[in-house]
Protein backbone atom coordinates (compact mmCIF):
# COMPACT_ATOMS: atom_id res chain seq x y z
CA UNK A 1 0.00 0.00 0.00
CA UNK A 2 2.79 2.42 0.87
CA UNK A 3 4.57 1.65 -2.39
CA UNK A 4 1.36 2.25 -4.34
CA UNK A 5 0.77 5.51 -2.49
CA UNK A 6 4.33 6.59 -3.19
CA UNK A 7 4.15 5.80 -6.92
CA UNK A 8 0.59 7.02 -7.62
CA UNK A 9 1.37 10.74 -8.25
CA UNK A 10 4.22 9.79 -10.57
CA UNK A 11 2.12 7.22 -12.43
CA UNK A 12 -0.75 9.70 -12.82
CA UNK A 13 1.57 12.38 -14.26
CA UNK A 14 3.18 9.85 -16.60
CA UNK A 15 -0.25 8.87 -17.95
CA UNK A 16 -1.31 12.49 -18.42
CA UNK A 17 1.76 13.39 -20.49
CA UNK A 18 2.55 10.04 -22.08
CA UNK A 19 1.88 11.31 -25.62
CA UNK A 20 3.98 14.44 -25.22
CA UNK A 21 7.39 14.92 -26.79
CA UNK A 22 10.53 15.74 -24.87
CA UNK A 23 10.74 19.34 -23.69
CA UNK A 24 9.23 21.74 -21.17
CA UNK A 25 5.87 20.58 -19.82
CA UNK A 26 5.19 23.47 -17.41
CA UNK A 27 7.09 26.29 -15.73
CA UNK A 28 10.89 26.41 -16.16
CA UNK A 29 10.72 30.08 -17.16
CA UNK A 30 14.02 31.94 -17.57
CA UNK A 31 14.37 35.48 -16.20
CA UNK A 32 17.22 37.75 -15.12
CA UNK A 33 17.87 38.84 -11.55
CA UNK A 34 20.96 41.00 -11.15
CA UNK A 35 23.93 38.99 -12.45
CA UNK A 36 22.06 35.68 -12.34
CA UNK A 37 19.69 33.75 -14.54
CA UNK A 38 16.67 32.46 -12.62
CA UNK A 39 14.99 29.26 -13.78
CA UNK A 40 11.58 28.85 -12.18
CA UNK A 41 10.31 25.55 -10.84
CA UNK A 42 8.51 23.30 -13.29
CA UNK A 43 8.38 20.00 -15.16
CA UNK A 44 10.50 18.79 -18.09
CA UNK A 45 10.15 15.56 -20.06
CA UNK A 46 13.14 13.69 -21.43
CA UNK A 47 13.37 10.21 -22.93
CA UNK A 48 9.82 9.41 -21.77
CA UNK A 49 10.44 10.40 -18.14
CA UNK A 50 9.25 13.46 -16.20
CA UNK A 51 11.78 15.52 -14.25
CA UNK A 52 10.66 17.91 -11.52
CA UNK A 53 12.40 21.16 -10.61
CA UNK A 54 10.91 21.72 -7.15
CA UNK A 55 12.25 25.23 -6.52
CA UNK A 56 13.72 28.16 -8.43
CA UNK A 57 17.32 27.71 -9.51
CA UNK A 58 19.90 30.44 -10.11
CA UNK A 59 23.05 30.36 -12.22
CA UNK A 60 25.49 33.23 -12.70
CA UNK A 61 26.04 34.41 -16.27
CA UNK A 62 29.24 35.85 -17.70
CA UNK A 63 29.99 38.30 -20.48
CA UNK A 64 31.20 36.30 -23.46
CA UNK A 65 32.00 37.12 -27.06
CA UNK A 66 30.33 33.84 -28.00
CA UNK A 67 26.69 32.80 -27.84
CA UNK A 68 25.83 31.26 -24.48
CA UNK A 69 23.39 28.38 -24.15
CA UNK A 70 21.32 27.56 -21.06
CA UNK A 71 20.55 23.84 -21.09
CA UNK A 72 19.44 20.91 -19.01
CA UNK A 73 21.82 17.95 -19.19
CA UNK A 74 20.37 14.56 -18.27
CA UNK A 75 22.41 11.78 -16.66
CA UNK A 76 21.94 8.06 -17.21
CA UNK A 77 19.33 6.48 -14.93
CA UNK A 78 20.66 4.45 -12.00
CA UNK A 79 18.75 1.56 -10.40
CA UNK A 80 18.92 0.57 -6.72
CA UNK A 81 16.56 -2.16 -5.48
CA UNK A 82 13.04 -0.90 -6.32
CA UNK A 83 14.18 2.68 -6.95
CA UNK A 84 15.34 4.24 -10.20
CA UNK A 85 17.23 7.51 -9.84
CA UNK A 86 17.13 9.88 -12.83
CA UNK A 87 18.98 13.15 -12.37
CA UNK A 88 19.75 16.23 -14.43
CA UNK A 89 21.71 19.45 -14.07
CA UNK A 90 21.24 22.96 -15.41
CA UNK A 91 24.32 24.25 -17.21
CA UNK A 92 25.37 27.43 -19.00
CA UNK A 93 28.07 27.13 -21.62
CA UNK A 94 29.25 28.23 -25.04
CA UNK A 95 28.32 25.58 -27.59
CA UNK A 96 26.98 25.22 -31.11
CA UNK A 97 24.10 22.86 -30.44
CA UNK A 98 22.64 20.60 -27.79
CA UNK A 99 24.06 17.13 -27.30
CA UNK A 100 21.81 14.07 -27.43
CA UNK A 101 21.18 14.20 -23.67
CA UNK A 102 20.48 17.96 -23.46
CA UNK A 103 17.46 20.26 -23.87
CA UNK A 104 17.84 23.97 -24.56
CA UNK A 105 16.04 26.47 -22.33
CA UNK A 106 17.39 29.73 -23.76
CA UNK A 107 20.41 31.40 -25.35
CA UNK A 108 21.90 34.88 -25.50
CA UNK A 109 24.79 37.04 -26.73
CA UNK A 110 26.01 39.53 -24.15
CA UNK A 111 28.37 42.35 -25.04
CA UNK A 112 31.05 43.45 -22.53
CA UNK A 113 29.64 45.99 -20.07
CA UNK A 114 26.02 45.42 -21.10
CA UNK A 115 23.15 44.16 -18.96
CA UNK A 116 21.21 41.07 -19.85
CA UNK A 117 17.44 41.48 -19.94
CA UNK A 118 14.45 39.14 -20.06
CA UNK A 119 11.63 41.64 -20.65
CA UNK A 120 10.15 42.08 -24.11
CA UNK A 121 8.35 45.13 -25.48
CA UNK A 122 6.95 43.60 -28.69
CA UNK A 123 6.92 40.44 -30.78
CA UNK A 124 9.94 41.42 -32.88
CA UNK A 125 11.89 41.91 -29.65
CA UNK A 126 12.14 38.13 -29.19
CA UNK A 127 14.64 38.04 -32.08
CA UNK A 128 16.90 40.76 -30.66
CA UNK A 129 20.44 39.52 -31.19
CA UNK A 130 22.37 41.06 -28.31
CA UNK A 131 21.89 41.46 -24.54
CA UNK A 132 18.46 39.77 -24.51
CA UNK A 133 17.32 36.28 -23.50
CA UNK A 134 16.36 34.38 -26.67
CA UNK A 135 13.55 31.83 -26.33
CA UNK A 136 13.08 31.14 -30.05
CA UNK A 137 14.92 27.81 -29.96
CA UNK A 138 13.56 26.61 -26.63
CA UNK A 139 12.26 23.03 -26.74
CA UNK A 140 8.65 23.16 -25.50
CA UNK A 141 6.81 19.84 -25.26
CA UNK A 142 3.84 19.13 -27.49
CA UNK A 143 1.85 16.08 -28.53
CA UNK A 144 4.23 13.84 -30.52
CA UNK A 145 6.37 16.83 -31.58
CA UNK A 146 7.85 19.77 -29.69
CA UNK A 147 6.08 23.07 -30.25
CA UNK A 148 6.69 26.82 -30.08
CA UNK A 149 7.00 28.63 -26.76
CA UNK A 150 3.50 29.80 -25.66
CA UNK A 151 4.91 33.10 -24.34
CA UNK A 152 5.99 34.11 -27.85
CA UNK A 153 2.68 33.05 -29.40
CA UNK A 154 0.69 35.01 -26.81
CA UNK A 155 2.65 38.18 -27.60
CA UNK A 156 2.03 37.64 -31.31
CA UNK A 157 -1.70 37.17 -30.67
CA UNK A 158 -2.02 40.31 -28.53
CA UNK A 159 -0.34 42.52 -31.13
CA UNK A 160 -2.24 41.03 -34.04
CA UNK A 161 -5.63 41.44 -32.35
CA UNK A 162 -4.83 45.07 -31.52
CA UNK A 163 -4.52 45.66 -35.27
CA UNK A 164 -8.08 44.35 -35.75
CA UNK A 165 -7.42 41.59 -38.32
CA UNK A 166 -10.18 40.62 -40.75
CA UNK A 167 -8.70 37.36 -42.00
CA UNK A 168 -10.56 34.42 -40.38
CA UNK A 169 -7.31 32.44 -40.09
CA UNK A 170 -5.78 35.27 -38.04
CA UNK A 171 -8.73 35.54 -35.70
CA UNK A 172 -9.03 31.80 -35.08
CA UNK A 173 -5.29 31.29 -34.54
CA UNK A 174 -4.77 34.26 -32.22
CA UNK A 175 -7.70 33.26 -30.02
CA UNK A 176 -6.22 29.77 -29.74
CA UNK A 177 -2.88 31.29 -28.72
CA UNK A 178 -4.56 33.25 -25.92
CA UNK A 179 -6.99 30.56 -24.74
CA UNK A 180 -4.87 27.41 -24.94
CA UNK A 181 -2.06 26.38 -22.62
CA UNK A 182 -0.02 25.52 -25.72
CA UNK A 183 -0.66 25.44 -29.47
CA UNK A 184 0.54 22.29 -31.21
CA UNK A 185 3.21 22.60 -33.88
CA UNK A 186 0.94 21.07 -36.53
CA UNK A 187 -1.62 23.84 -35.95
CA UNK A 188 1.06 26.55 -36.20
CA UNK A 189 2.40 25.14 -39.47
CA UNK A 190 -1.13 24.74 -40.83
CA UNK A 191 -1.93 28.37 -40.01
CA UNK A 192 1.25 29.71 -41.61
CA UNK A 193 1.01 27.61 -44.78
CA UNK A 194 -2.66 28.51 -45.39
CA UNK A 195 -2.35 32.12 -44.32
CA UNK A 196 0.65 32.80 -46.58
CA UNK A 197 -0.30 30.25 -49.27
CA UNK A 198 2.88 28.24 -48.81
CA UNK A 199 3.54 24.57 -49.54
CA UNK A 200 3.03 22.35 -46.51
CA UNK A 201 6.35 21.44 -44.86
CA UNK A 202 7.99 21.26 -41.47
CA UNK A 203 9.22 24.62 -40.18
CA UNK A 204 12.08 25.33 -37.82
CA UNK A 205 11.53 27.63 -34.84
CA UNK A 206 13.42 30.41 -36.63
CA UNK A 207 11.23 30.02 -39.72
CA UNK A 208 8.08 30.12 -37.61
CA UNK A 209 9.12 33.42 -36.04
CA UNK A 210 10.03 34.91 -39.40
CA UNK A 211 6.73 33.95 -41.02
CA UNK A 212 4.72 35.18 -38.04
CA UNK A 213 6.67 38.45 -38.25
CA UNK A 214 5.69 38.73 -41.90
CA UNK A 215 2.00 38.23 -41.05
CA UNK A 216 2.15 40.77 -38.23
CA UNK A 217 3.78 43.42 -40.42
CA UNK A 218 1.22 42.80 -43.15
CA UNK A 219 -1.76 43.21 -40.80
CA UNK A 220 -0.27 46.31 -39.17
CA UNK A 221 0.15 47.79 -42.66
CA UNK A 222 -3.52 47.34 -43.38
CA UNK A 223 -3.28 44.04 -45.23
CA UNK A 224 -0.59 45.06 -47.73
CA UNK A 225 1.86 42.27 -48.50
CA UNK A 226 5.39 43.29 -47.59
CA UNK A 227 7.40 40.10 -48.17
CA UNK A 228 9.23 38.39 -45.37
CA UNK A 229 9.80 40.84 -42.56
CA UNK A 230 13.48 41.33 -41.65
CA UNK A 231 14.39 40.30 -38.15
CA UNK A 232 15.22 43.35 -36.11
CA UNK A 233 18.49 43.67 -34.28
CA UNK A 234 18.61 45.83 -31.19
CA UNK A 235 21.25 46.88 -28.73
CA UNK A 236 20.24 47.99 -25.26
CA UNK A 237 22.47 50.81 -23.97
CA UNK A 238 22.46 51.56 -20.26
Amino acid sequence: MLENLRDYPRDLADLQFQNYSDGIIAGVEVTVRGENLVISKGIVKYNGRLYMLHSDYEVAYLHSKKESFLKIRFAEAESDLDFTSSTAEIILEDAVECARNEIELARFKLKPGARLRSEFTEFFDFATEFNTINHLHCQYAGIQHSTYHPMILRQFARELLKSKPSNPYDIAFTLDCLNQERVEREAIEFYISNRLELADHRLSNSQIHRYLSRILVEVKNGGRKTGIAPLRQRMIVD
